[in-house]
C-alpha cells in the first residue's frame, strides 16, 4: 500500500497553521530571552548604581561626621589653648605688679633712709657751721 499525499489548498494551510505557532514560539522564545537579558542588564545596572549611590551617600556622612568631630576637637584645644594662655598671662601680670609694687616699696624705702641721711648730714653741717660762726663772733673775754 502506498500513500498518496495529495497537496491541496487546505491541507498545505493546515500544515501551514500548525508549523507557524510553534515557529513563532521559537522565534518569540529566542526574541524573548534577549529581551529578558536586556532587561536584566538594565535591572542589574540600576541596582548597581543604587547601591554605588548609597556607597558614596554613606561615605560623604562618614566624611562629614569626621570632619565634624575633628573641627570640634580643634575648637576644644584651641578653647583650652586659649584658657590655658590666659590663666598664664594673668599668673604673669599678678607676679610683674607684686613685683613692681615691691620694687617701688623698696625704692620708696631706700629714698626716705636716703633723705633722711641727707637732711640729718645737712643739719648737723649747718649745726657745725652755726657753731663755727657763733665761735668767731662771740665776744673774746
Amino acid at each position: 500500500m502506498k500513500l498518496k499525499f495529495a497537496c491541496t489548498a487546505p491541507a498545505l494551510m493546515a500544515i501551514a497553521l500548525l508549523l507557524a505557532p510553534s515557529g513563532a514560539a521559537f522565534a518569540q522564545s529566542s526574541d524573548t530571552s534577549a529581551k529578558q537579558d536586556i532587561k536584566n542588564a538594565g535591572t542589574d545596572t540600576k541596582n548597581a548604581a543604587k547601591k554605588t549611590g548609597s556607597a558614596v551617600a554613606k561615605g560623604t556622612k562618614t566624611a562629614a561626621a569626621k570632619t565634624k568631630e575633628g573641627t570640634t576637637k580643634a575648637v576644644d584645644k584651641t578653647r583650652q589653648g586659649t584658657k590655658t594662655a590666659a590663666e598664664k598671662t594673668k599668673e604673669g601680670t599678678v607676679k610683674a605688679a607684686d613685683k613692681t609694687k615691691e620694687g617701688t616699696k623698696t625704692a620708696a624705702e631706700k629714698t626716705k633712709a636716703g633723705t633722711k641721711k641727707v637732711v640729718h648730714s645737712a643739719a648737723s653741717g649747718t649745726a657745725k657751721a652755726a657753731d663755727k660762726v657763733e665761735d668767731k663772733t662771740a665776744p673774746k673775754p
